[in-house]
């Protein structure tokens, strides 16, 4: 806290993308037969239907990342601009084909990540080294390795309800690395992991115990980027603004105040009331303000407006930025997803692990992938002089745990058509999905590629980014 005071199926998908691509390399001449003729006008009008579809970058809308955050980018990851600009695009397009190959991959998908100065390589890993064929026909790099995430999410899960129960001071931090297929846990004391891990009756061969030194605190003198002050006296940054029905207000870190307790702006007007607070657990709050302040999409950093159009999941190594009135903006990666640490005041699971630094009076501020918002600053280590590690409440299970809809630039239409006017199903705008959730929509099923919460213009026909027909 940063505070102040299947195998048949992927064969068939294998099969039809090798049919589709037959189809599209040549056309019927005067003497083909009719079913062919009619085969080939099929996969034309299929052609013309895909090349309609907005890509992954157009429906994230990469191209709408500002200025700043591009600049912050540049000068943490040593990229040019136009690296930064392919970044993007190539880390959206990367999130699309992981959720494509995790669902075609089943019980072997082991995971997936980026790299490269711009993420232009996608690693997908399998237990089953069959499945490398198709993912290098999906453009990725295969990955052998021994156990699935299925696997070893499931480790990690038995860890966290053991260390419910044990003092975990000297074993702050852990979580599933799946660039080496481990399930990490970072110790003060390595003997304090290898009891914990004991405890949690996880299997060696799937952990790993790594010594350090670091020890994730709250920092309590307060500052944010839009700043406010609970019960007068301590200061927390506004991470996201969100509505809830016609209620506007923001979501921020769970520490940094408890339901009832009231907010004043940065200007020192009364501003709202926390209405929910978790933490330890999570560290996830709302904040319902009152009708002297107004909801809008954007996060601000030094008088500038950054758009916010959607909170779809970044990738493992994709580019991430955090906005902070203390340091201001400062960018990273994401290091792991669904990590477990400890502070002085319990564990939290669930936070996102990163290379950006931060320092006091950047907690409860906004994380933020290009334009796309991911989660709200919880805690960690290091200064932003030496450099440091800084743990991220994700937004969506914020904005699901409390029916919250995130304040977005994309009222239009968005992407895609939005289609006839009530074409029935379970899809639904305002509902957080997560990758393996199934919808109906038109009639047809779909599956969710990554995690995000809908909107208007994100129906599952218009976003292949981010549904697939099943």
């Amino acid at each position: 806290m940063l505070q102040r005071h299947s195998r048949a199926a992927l064969a068939a998908a294998v099969a039809t993308g090798a049919l589709v691509l037959t189809g599209l390399s040549g056309t019927a001449n005067a003497g083909t037969a009719p079913g062919a003729a009619a085969a080939t006008a099929t996969a034309t009008a299929t052609a013309q239907s895909r090349a309609a579809a907005p890509t992954a970058a157009e429906t994230l809308r990469t191209a709408d990342t500002s200025a700043a955050v591009l600049r912050a980018m540049q000068r943490d990851l040593g990229i040019d601009r136009r690296q930064a600009e392919r970044r993007l695009a190539n880390e959206a397009a990367a999130g699309a084909t992981a959720g494509r190959l995790r669902a075609a991959l089943g019980a072997d998908f082991a995971g997936a990540w980026v790299h490269g100065a711009d993420s232009g390589t996608l690693t997908v890993a399998t237990t089953d080294p069959a499945d490398a064929a198709a993912i290098r026909a999906r453009g990725a790099e295969p990955a052998v390795v021994p156990h699935s995430l299925a696997a070893l999410d499931a480790a990690k899960a038995r860890l966290d309800r053991a260390a419910a129960h044990r003092n975990t001071a000297d074993t702050p931090v852990w979580y599933v690395d799946v660039r080496t297929n481990t399930l990490v846990v970072e110790a003060v004391r390595p003997a304090a992991a290898r009891s914990l891990l004991a405890a949690a009756g996880v299997d060696a061969s799937l952990a790993k115990v790594v010594k350090s030194a670091e020890r994730p605190r709250p920092l309590y003198d307060l500052r944010g980027g839009d700043a406010y002050y609970i019960n007068g006296n301590t200061r927390c940054s506004i991470g996201f603004p969100i509505t809830r029905g016609t209620q506007q207000g923001f979501a921020t870190a769970g520490h940094c105040g408890r339901a009832g307790y009231p907010t004043t702006g940065a200007n020192q007007v009364s501003q709202g009331t926390f209405q929910a607070s978790v933490f330890p657990g999570n560290d996830m709050a709302w904040v319902a303000a009152n009708s002297s302040w107004t909801a809008t999409p954007y996060v601000s950093q030094n008088g500038q407006n950054l758009q916010v159009t959607g909170s779809t999941v970044a990738t493992v190594g994709a580019s991430v930025c955090r906005s902070g009135s203390t340091t201001g903006w400062h960018c990273g990666t994401v290091q792991q997803l669904n990590t477990s640490v400890t502070y002085q005041e319990g564990t939290v699971s669930g936070v996102t692990r990163t290379s950006v630094c931060a320092e006091p009076g950047d907690s409860g501020g906004s994380f933020i992938s290009g334009s796309q918002a991911q989660g709200v600053t919880s805690g960690g280590s290091g200064d932003c002089t030496s450099g440091g590690t800084t743990f991220f409440q994700p937004i969506n299970p914020i904005l699901s745990a409390y029916g919250l809809t995130l304040k977005t630039t994309t009222d239009d239409p968005g992407p895609g058509d939005p289609g006839p006017g009530n074409p029935g199903g379970t899809w639904a705008a305002g509902t957080v999905y997560q990758a393996g959730d199934t919808v109906t929509y038109g009639g047809a099923s779909y599956r969710c590629l990554q995690g995000h919460q809908a909107q208007p213009g994100w129906e599952p026909p218009n976003v292949p980014a981010l549904w697939q027909r099943v």
